[in-house]
């Protein structure tokens, strides 16, 4: 069977740049979350990416509001079920991401295709807690969705050939283009930037320079376009940590090992952009290093 209908699970930054790029290529959307406040925002949010769309003239009028007809929002994780794709874009905590597909699991049709936007952590893993791990893949989205052209496709251990076939076919739709990756810890992308962001830290840590010299340098000097302790503070400094500490366990390499600041930044909830300060004070205009 092909696909439709697509359930999104998590209707986050992330859950809700994926609703918007999937409603836009023809799918109808099922966007669930657990709180009733995520979900408006959510929607909000898509519905001003789309207008910033037309605006710049990417997209008609009459499509952006197509798509929006095409996205409906609810609390109850049971009408996800009846979909032909489940998109899981929960928080990067494996146990919530476990939970949500035993919890799925009861009310989906044989022929779904379950999913994890998950940057990091095992596909095999989760494809093992459902009753479909030949139906399960890893398909990662870069932020911000509209605008990255970049997915990435994980299959796990016992993922077959028909479900890759046919999310290559979906990235595809999107108008989007694939990238495979071995199920290895945090995958490609993950893999080399976080190490990256990490060393950064580092850099700072230990004084080598200033915030705002490391991404000045970076940007200037490599061509960056957000020097790495910005574009830390966009992804959000928890994601980051997490996703060290998926490749610091998984592949047992001391070079993988977070950096004690970044861990004191999560610590202390200053998690980037999403709480108003991380390496970066975002409370007035400008952001202003916080060191």
């Amino acid at each position: 069977m092909g696909i439709e209908k697509v359930g999104i699970v998590g209707a986050g930054q992330m859950g809700s740049g994926i609703a918007h790029v999937f409603a836009l290529a023809g799918y109808d959307v099922v966007l669930q979350d657990i709180e009733e406040f995520v979900l408006t925002r959510a929607m909000e949010s898509i519905r001003a990416n789309m207008d910033r769309q037309v605006k710049r003239g990417k997209v008609s009028e009459a499509d952006r509001d197509a798509a929006l007809g095409r996205i409906r929002i609810t609390l109850d994780l049971r009408e996800v079920g009846p979909t032909d794709l489940v998109v899981e874009a929960a928080s990067e905590r494996e146990t919530i991401k476990q939970a949500i597909f035993e919890d799925l699991g009861p009310h989906l049709r044989p022929h779904t295709i379950l999913t994890s936007n998950t940057s990091s952590i095992s596909i095999t893993r989760l494809a093992s807690r459902t009753d479909r791990p030949e139906k399960f893949m890893g398909l990662h989205f870069m932020n911000p969705v509209p605008v990255m052209q970049l997915v990435e496709l994980i299959r796990g251990i016992a993922t077959d050939e028909e479900t890759f076939r046919m999310l290559e076919g979906v990235v595809e739709r999107l108008g989007k283009t694939s990238a495979t990756s071995e199920d290895f810890p945090a995958f490609i992308v993950n893999r080399i930037l976080m190490p990256m962001i990490n060393e950064a830290v580092y850099t700072l840590y230990e004084g080598v320079g200033n915030v705002r010299s490391i991404d000045r340098a970076m940007k200037l000097g490599t061509n960056h376009p957000m020097g790495p302790l910005e574009l830390a503070d966009f992804i959000g400094l928890d994601t980051c940590l997490a996703i060290m500490n998926v490749l610091h366990d998984g592949l047992a390499d001391t070079k993988y090992r977070p950096c004690p600041l970044l861990t004191k930044y999560v610590e202390a909830g200053w998690l980037g952009r999403k709480t108003g300060r991380g390496f970066y004070d975002y409370g007035g205009d400008e952001p202003v290093p916080t060191r």
